[in-house]
């Protein structure tokens, strides 16, 4: 981290944050520097980290309407909703009607998009890995429980992935 960012967020060792304000910037600070790396990595082929993660979740769910992917993503139906749109655009994704309910739409994965995110997937693992380098194997396993842990506890009012429905605004 700079000392910049570090005196910025108030994040050094000295920091006068109580312990878990500062973490909750780390935390913020670490996720914006993750996303911006990811979306460099992504930008050549005109792609984003949120529209990545939305194909992930596509692919993950299945045909999810747009409000499960919505959720999914921890995003609200209009962010969700762009991101389709972008997608479509760039022939990475289709919707089609839901045959149970016509009002409805169903994400599906096209065959472009398909071939285009299997030869991603070693190349942005290894940048993955490099960016978590700084950690020993058992300090990565330690993060990913902690991490795992405040998700969990965090989830309160949050609902789960496929449920289409999100917290109300506060």
């Amino acid at each position: 981290m700079s000392p910049s960012e570090q005196t910025l967020f108030d994040l050094g060792p000295d920091s006068r944050l109580t312990p878990a304000v500062r973490a909750f910037r780390l935390a913020l600070v670490l996720g914006q520097r993750l996303r911006y790396l990811m979306d460099d990595r992504l930008r050549a082929d005109g792609l984003t980290t949120q529209q990545a993660a939305l194909l992930t979740a596509v692919r993950t769910l299945g045909t999810p309407a747009l409000t499960e992917a919505a959720a999914a993503l921890g995003t609200t139906h209009q962010n969700a909703a762009q991101l389709v749109a972008a997608l479509e655009r760039k022939g990475m994704l289709r919707t089609e009607p839901d045959p149970a309910d016509k009002r409805r739409r169903r994400l599906t994965p096209t065959e472009q998009g398909a071939r285009y995110w299997s030869g991603r997937d070693s190349g942005d693992e290894a940048a993955v890995a490099e960016w978590f380098a700084a950690l020993t194997p058992a300090e990565l396993a330690t993060w990913c429980e902690l991490s795992q842990k405040i998700l969990t506890g965090s989830s309160s009012g949050f609902p789960p992935p496929g449920t289409g429905r999100l917290p109300p605004a506060s």
